[in-house]
C-alpha cells in the first residue's frame, strides 16, 4: 500500500513574508476534514487568511499550535488520507482520565467524508481568495477551468469567471504624446521640492461677467479661466519671484511675464501653450490672444515659439465639478496656479451683527510652487492677492 498521510505545510503568503503566526485550529486531532475546507488560520504583518486543507481524510497530528510562529513551507499538521472516522482520538491531557476505547467504525454507523468545499474539475485545491470570489460570483468551482499548476485554478482565473463582460487584459501603448509629458512630470516631481496651498475665493465676478455677457466687445469668447489669468498676472508685480524659472543652482527672475494655458489633448496628454509678454494685456486682448493659440491648437498649428518660454503657467479646472487640483510644476518655472470650477454655494453674511445665509459663487485657488524659492506664507499671499483683483476687476471696462 502507497504513503497515504498528507503533509499541511504553510504555504507563501507573498512577496517578502517568510513567516507567519497560526491563530486558530479550526480543526481538532482526530476530526474529518475536506480537501479545501478552511483547516486554520495564519497572521502576517500584512495579511490575516484562513489555510485550506490540502488533502481530504483525518487529522492526526497537529505540529504547531495556536500562537506559534512557523516559517513558510514548514509542515503543521498531518492528514491521513485512508483513516477511518472515529479511529483517531486527541492525545489526553495529564489531568484528564484515559479514554475509553473508540467503537468500531462499519459501513453503517461511519460518517462519509465530506464533499470538498470548492473543488475544481481536477481535484486540486482553491484558495480561500479564489473561494470567496467564486461565492461572491456566484459561481461554481466544479465549472471553471484552471490555468495554474496542476489545473489550479487562479486569482485570476476566478476574476475571469464571475467577470460580467470581458475580462482580458488591454496592452495599450503610451503615445509619443503621453511618454513625453510622463517624462517631463517625472523629472519635476523628482527634482522639485513642491510645495501647495489653496484658498476659497470669493466669485462675484463671474456672476457679473454672466450679466454683461461672455464675450469681449470684439465678439471673443470670455472663460472664468481668462478672467483668473488676468489676475494672477496683474499679481506676479508684487510677487515676481513667483515669475521666475530655475537655471542650474540659480533662478531666473523675469520681468515679461509669459503666460501659460495648460491644454489637454485628446488620448495625447497636454500641451501648454505660451502667451507672451502678458503683463499689460486687457482681458480683451488677453482673451483674444488665448483664443488665437487655442484655434492653433485645434487645427494642428502652433508653432514651436508658441510652446517655449513660458514663466508662469494656468491650470484651468478640468471640468464643472472639481474643487481643487494639484498640478505638478512645468520645469524650468518655480510655480503654477489651479483654479477649481466656478460655484454656487450657500454663504453666510454678518450684517449688524445678524448672521444671514445667501446664494454666493466660490471657487478654489491653488498654488504649487517650488519650496526653494517660497514658502507656504508667500504662497498664501499670493493667491490672497489674486481674489482681491478678482473681486475689484472692472469687467466693463476691461471687455
Amino acid at each position: 500500500m502507497g504513503c497515504t498521510l498528507a503533509d499541511v505545510t504553510l504555504p507563501s503568503l507573498g512577496e517578502s513574508v517568510t513567516e507567519g503566526i497560526i491563530t486558530q485550529w479550526f480543526k481538532k486531532v482526530g476530526d474529518v476534514v475536506a480537501r479545501d475546507e478552511p483547516l486554520f488560520e495564519v497572521s502576517t504583518d500584512k495579511v490575516d487568511s484562513e489555510m485550506p486543507s490540502p488533502a481530504a481524510g483525518v487529522l492526526v497530528e497537529i505540529l504547531a499550535g495556536e500562537g506559534d510562529t512557523v516559517k513558510t513551507g514548514a509542515r503543521v499538521a498531518v492528514i491521513d488520507e485512508k483513516a477511518d472516522p472515529g479511529t483517531i482520538a486527541p492525545a489526553p491531557s495529564e489531568s484528564s482520565p484515559a479514554p475509553a476505547p473508540p467503537p468500531v467504525a462499519s459501513a453503517a454507523t461511519a460518517p462519509a467524508l465530506s464533499r470538498p468545499l470548492d473543488e475544481s474539475p481536477n481535484g486540486v485545491v482553491v484558495s480561500p481568495v479564489v473561494r470567496r470570489i467564486l461565492n461572491d460570483g456566484g459561481v461554481e468551482a466544479a465549472a471553471v477551468q484552471g490555468t495554474g499548476p496542476g489545473g489550479a485554478i487562479t486569482r485570476r482565473d476566478a476574476e475571469r469567471a464571475v467577470a460580467p463582460g470581458p475580462s482580458e487584459e488591454v496592452v495599450v501603448s503610451l503615445s509619443n504624446g503621453r511618454r513625453r509629458m510622463g517624462q517631463h512630470m517625472s523629472v519635476s516631481s523628482q527634482s522639485t521640492p513642491h510645495g501647495f496651498v489653496a484658498v476659497e475665493v470669493d466669485g462675484a465676478i463671474f456672476g457679473k461677467l454672466e450679466t454683461l455677457g461672455r464675450v469681449t466687445r470684439d465678439g471673443e469668447p470670455i472663460s472664468d479661466e481668462m478672467v483668473v489669468s488676468l489676475a494672477a498676472v496683474r499679481a506676479l508685480a508684487e510677487f515676481e519671484f513667483l515669475n521666475a524659472t530655475y537655471s542650474g543652482d540659480e533662478f531666473v527672475l523675469h520681468r515679461t511675464v509669459n503666460l501659460g494655458v495648460v491644454r489637454a489633448i485628446a488620448d495625447d496628454g497636454m500641451l501648454v501653450p505660451v502667451v507672451h509678454a502678458a503683463a499689460g494685456l486687457t482681458l480683451r486682448a488677453l482673451a483674444r490672444r488665448i483664443n488665437e493659440l487655442d484655434g492653433r491648437l485645434s487645427s494642428r498649428q502652433l508653432t514651436t515659439d508658441d510652446l517655449m518660454g513660458g514663466t508662469f503657467t494656468v491650470a484651468g479646472a478640468p471640468s464643472e465639478h472639481v474643487l481643487w487640483a494639484t498640478p505638478i510644476i512645468i520645469q524650468p518655472e518655480v510655480a503654477i496656479l489651479s483654479m477649481g470650477a466656478v460655484r454656487l454655494v450657500p454663504v453666510v453674511n454678518v450684517s449688524g451683527g445678524s448672521p444671514s445665509i445667501e446664494v454666493g459663487r466660490r471657487l478654489v485657488l491653488g498654488l504649487s510652487f517650488d519650496h526653494r524659492v517660497c514658502e507656504p506664507v508667500g504662497a498664501a499671499n499670493y493667491l490672497e492677492r489674486v481674489a482681491e483683483l478678482l473681486a475689484g476687476m472692472d469687467l466693463e471696462s476691461e471687455r
